[in-house]
C-alpha cells in the first residue's frame, strides 16, 4: 500500500520569498501525523499544496498514492478538509450548511450530522453568523469528520475551542485511526498533538527541522535535577559526570540538567547526606520551542561574517 502522503523535495516560492524548501517525508495509512511549526513557518502552504489550492515550483506531491494536480476530483472526495480559516455562508443554520456539504459529497446520512454536532455541542438551528469562533470552529470539524473520509487534513483544528471540546476533538482522531484512517494534523501547539500522534514533523521557515516519533522525542527530553544536601558540597565534586550539564551549587543546594542515564549523579551524591531530590522531566512544548531556538541560533550563527 502506497503512503497516504508523499512528498519529495517540495518546494513553493512566492516571488523572492520561499514558502516551502525541499520538503520530503511521508505519511503511511493509519497514521496520525503530528505537523508542527510556528505561525508563518509553512504548514498552510503544505496543505494547499496538498489539496491542488496552489501549485509546486517545484518537486512532487503525491497523496493517497493520486497526483493532487491530475486527479483533484477524486481525491477531494476521500479526503476530509479543516482549513485554518474555515469559513461558509452565515446566514444558513449550521444544521443546513452541513446538509448542504454532505449532499456535495454524494449524501451523509443525517443522524452521523446529528451524532457530531451533539459530542461537540454544536446547537444546529443556530445561524452561522451569530456564532462565535468555536463554535463555527465545530462546523468546521464536523463537515471534515461526517463523511469518514480515508484521509483528514486538519489545519489548526482545534483554534477557539474550549479545553473540553478539544478533548472531544483528540477522541474523534483517536477514532479515526482505530478505522484505519489518516489524520494529517497541523498546529503550532505540541501538547495538541503529543496525545494522539504516531509521528511529528517539526517546520520552521520552510524547512523541515525534525521529523520522529513521539516516543523518541520525549526519550530525548531531559531532567532537571534539584538535590538538596546534609551539608554544603562542591561543584568540582559533580562537575564533568556524565549526563551532567548547566552544574549549579550553591552551598548544600545543587542543580543540573541530566541526560540520559542518572547512574553517576547519584553514586556521587549518595558519598553525602541527601535531604531532598526532585527531578522533573523536560515536557515535549519545552522541547519543541527548544527546536525553535536551536535552528534560529543556528541560522544567525550562519550569518555571522
Amino acid at each position: 500500500m502506497p503512503p497516504a502522503i508523499e512528498l519529495s523535495k517540495l518546494t513553493k516560492t512566492y516571488g523572492s520569498r520561499r514558502g516551502l524548501t525541499e520538503l520530503t517525508l511521508d505519511v503511511q495509512p493509519g497514521e496520525v501525523f503530528g505537523y508542527l511549526g510556528p505561525n508563518g513557518a509553512g504548514k498552510s502552504t503544505t496543505i494547499r499544496l496538498l489539496l491542488d489550492l496552489i501549485r509546486p515550483t517545484s518537486g512532487t506531491a503525491r497523496v493517497l498514492g493520486r497526483d493532487p494536480g491530475a486527479d483533484a476530483v477524486d481525491l477531494h472526495c476521500r479526503i476530509g478538509y479543516l482549513a485554518g480559516d474555515f469559513v461558509v455562508d452565515g446566514r444558513q443554520r449550521a444544521g443546513e450548511c452541513l446538509t448542504f456539504l454532505g449532499n456535495l459529497r454524494g449524501g451523509v446520512p443525517a443522524a452521523r450530522i446529528v451524532e457530531l454536532a451533539d459530542r461537540l455541542e454544536l446547537d444546529l438551528s443556530a445561524r452561522i453568523k451569530s456564532l462565535s469562533k468555536g463554535n463555527r470552529q465545530k462546523v468546521g470539524l464536523v463537515q471534515a469528520f461526517m463523511h469518514r473520509p480515508e484521509l483528514l487534513i486538519l489545519d489548526e483544528p482545534t483554534s477557539g475551542l474550549d479545553p473540553l471540546v478539544q478533548q472531544t476533538f483528540l477522541e474523534l482522531v483517536a477514532e479515526a485511526r482505530q478505522d484505519g484512517r489518516t489524520v494529517f494534523m497541523s498546529s503550532h501547539i505540541m501538547s495538541e498533538v503529543e496525545a494522539v500522534a504516531d509521528r511529528v514533523a517539526i517546520i520552521r521557515e520552510g524547512r523541515l527541522v525534525t521529523l520522529d516519533t513521539v516516543a523518541d522525542l520525549r526519550a530525548r527530553s531531559h531532567v532537571q535535577v534539584r538535590i538538596t544536601f546534609g551539608k554544603p558540597v562542591r561543584a568540582a565534586e559533580f562537575a564533568g559526570l556524565a549526563g551532567v550539564r548547566d552544574l549549579v551549587v550553591q552551598g548544600q543546594v545543587l542543580e543540573c540538567g541530566l541526560d540520559g542515564t542518572p547512574d553517576a549523579l547519584i553514586k556521587a551524591a549518595a558519598r553525602h547526606t541527601v535531604t531532598g531530590l526532585r527531578a522533573d522531566t523536560q515536557d515535549l512544548e519545552e522541547l519543541f520551542h527548544g527546536y525553535y531556538a536551536g535552528h534560529a541560533g543556528r541560522q544567525a550563527a550562519s550569518h555571522v561574517e
